[in-house]
């Protein structure tokens, strides 16, 4: 399970050194692809193969599962962390994401997201200001 916050900086490569307590879990390589909001997603390959599997299985007939796949899979790269534990972000992906020289690596549960340090700053404050309706919806939901 991936958890926490990291500040890590991008260098003038596009190379992003992976939070030294991950790169273990990515010494078979990893995928990196667009996210669902403004950020990057980084897989283990076995998570991105169960992920990939689970896409495959969608509906052609069914647009958002078209358009799902389109995202994930043209924007998709598998690269191999370098001696210093990096990685090389291509630009496309970091155009996508907005991403400049200092970025906010997440570990969200079963993959690492890598958002703007800006961007995650906007979106951590309005969640933040909107804990007590997330709190009320998730107990809805049994979760809390």
């Amino acid at each position: 399970m991936f958890i926490g916050e990291f500040e890590h900086s991008i260098d003038d490569k596009g190379r992003l050194a992976i939070p030294k307590k991950f790169r273990d879990h990515f010494s078979h390589g990893l995928v990196l692809t667009r996210g669902l909001d403004p950020c990057l997603w980084v897989y283990t390959a076995a998570e991105w193969s169960a992920l990939a599997a689970k896409i495959a299985k969608l509906p052609l007939a069914n647009y958002d599962a078209r358009v799902v796949s389109r995202m994930m899979f043209s924007g998709a790269t598998d690269c191999q962390l370098d001696q210093q534990g990096r990685v090389v972000i291509p630009g496309y992906l970091r155009e996508y994401a907005r991403l400049g020289n200092v970025v906010t690596v997440l570990g969200v549960n079963n993959r690492l997201e890598v958002w703007s340090k800006d961007l995650w700053a906007e979106s951590k404050a309005k969640v933040e200001n909107q804990a007590g309706m997330l709190a009320e919806h998730l107990a809805s939901l049994g979760i809390l």
